[in-house]
C-alpha cells in the first residue's frame, strides 16, 4: 500500500496529526486552568481518521463533523489560530466567537460544521451531496460520525437516501467503542458498523483507523468511486479516544487494560515509527516537526488571547429566520 502513497503526502499527514494533537493537548490544559468557556470533546487518539480521510478529498469538497470537531476542521485545512480564537469566544474565530467548540464551522473550507446533536451531521452531509449532484459540480461529501450515532434514526434515513439517489458521499464511522460512557457491546449485537451497509446496497468496510495510510487509501478509493457516479460507501474506522467523552468527566467506565492496550496503539507513536523505520524521515526531522507543531499552537493561543471579543451590537449578525 505504501508505494501507492507519495511520501510527501505521508509527511504532511504526520504534520497535520501533530498539529491536531498539540492543539487538543493545549485545549485540555487551558480548560483545566479555567481559561476557556464551555465544554470540550477532544480528539486525542483519533487523529489518523480525520487526517487520512481529509487528505483524500479536495479543498472544495464537503465534510460534516461531530461534537468532537477540532480535528476534522484542522484536517480540512483550518487555521489553528482562527480555531483557537473561536474556542476563546473571540471575534477573530471562525464563527466570530458564536459557535464555540461544538458548533465550529468553516463553510469556506467546505467544513459544514461540528454539531452537538448526535448524528445530526449525517443528513447535512447527505444534503450537501445531493446539492453537488444536482449542480453537477463534481464535489463529494464526507460525513464523520461516531458509533453512538449509528444507532440514531438519522443514520439509517440519511444512508438510505444516499443509496437510493446514488449520491456522491462517503459515510465515515469513527468507532471508538463508546457513546459517552456506554460500550458498543451493550448497544449493538453486530459491533462492526460497516456491516450495516449491506442493508442499503452499498459497500461497507472496516479498517484500522489508527493508520493514516490505510485510511487515506480506502477513503480515496471510495471518494473516486463517488465522484465518478458510483454512489456512497460506508467506512468504519476502528479507533479509540484516549481521554473521556468531555474534559473533566471521571474516567470510571473504561477498563485500565483496555485503555493501556489502545494507548500502545497511539497513531502518533506508531506512524512516526513507521515512517522513520522506512527511511521516509529521520528522527531529527520528526523532532523538528513536533517542535514546529507546538510552536504553531502556542502562537495560536497568543493570537486568540489578544483578539477582541465580539461587539455587543453584533449579537443578531449571522442569525437567520424565515
Amino acid at each position: 500500500m505504501n508505494d501507492k502513497i507519495d511520501n510527501a503526502l505521508r509527511i504532511n499527514m504526520l504534520k497535520d496529526m501533530l498539529t491536531i494533537r498539540y492543539f487538543e493537548l493545549k485545549v485540555k490544559e487551558l480548560d483545566m486552568q479555567g481559561e476557556l468557556p464551555g465544554f470540550f470533546h477532544l480528539y486525542i487518539g483519533e487523529e489518523a481518521c480525520a487526517v487520512g480521510a481529509c487528505s483524500a478529498i479536495n479543498r472544495d469538497d464537503y465534510i460534516t463533523s461531530t461534537h468532537r470537531g477540532h480535528g476534522h476542521l484542522l484536517a480540512k485545512g483550518g487555521e489553528p489560530r482562527y480555531a483557537m480564537a473561536e474556542l476563546f469566544a473571540k471575534e477573530t474565530g471562525y464563527n466570530h466567537g458564536k459557535g464555540g467548540s461544538m458548533h465550529i464551522a468553516a463553510p469556506e473550507l467546505g467544513m459544514l460544521g461540528a454539531n452537538g446533536i448526535v448524528g445530526a451531521g449525517i443528513p447535512i452531509a447527505t444534503g450537501a451531496a445531493l446539492s453537488a449532484k444536482l449542480q453537477k459540480n463534481g464535489r463529494v461529501a464526507l460525513s464523520f460520525f461516531g458509533d453512538g450515532a449509528a444507532n440514531q434514526g438519522t443514520f439509517h434515513e440519511a444512508i438510505n437516501i444516499g443509496s437510493v439517489f446514488n449520491l456522491p458521499i462517503v459515510y465515515i464511522c469513527e468507532n471508538n467503542m463508546y457513546a459517552v460512557g456506554t460500550n458498543i457491546y451493550k448497544t449493538a449485537k453486530i459491533t462492526d458498523i460497516a456491516k450495516r451497509a449491506q442493508g442499503y446496497g452499498i459497500p461497507g468496510i472496516t479498517i484500522d483507523g489508527n493508520d493514516p495510510d490505510i485510511v487515506y487509501a480506502i477513503v480515496k478509493e471510495a471518494v473516486d468511486k463517488a465522484r465518478s457516479g458510483g454512489g456512497p460507501s460506508l467506512i468504519e474506522c476502528k479507533t479509540y479516544r484516549h481521554l473521556t467523552h468531555f474534559t473533566g468527566e471521571p474516567d470510571t467506565y473504561r477498563p485500565k487494560d483496555e485503555l493501556d492496550d489502545w494507548i500502545a496503539k497511539d497513531p502518533l507513536v506508531i506512524y512516526p515509527r513507521k515512517l522513520t523505520d522506512e527511511g521516509v524521515i529521520a528522527d531529527s526531522e520528526y523532532e523538528n516537526m513536533r517542535q514546529c507543531a507546538k510552536q504553531t499552537i502556542e502562537e495560536a493561543v497568543a493570537f486568540a488571547k489578544k483578539s477582541p471579543k465580539p461587539a455587543l451590537d453584533s449579537v443578531l449578525t449571522d442569525v437567520y429566520a424565515k
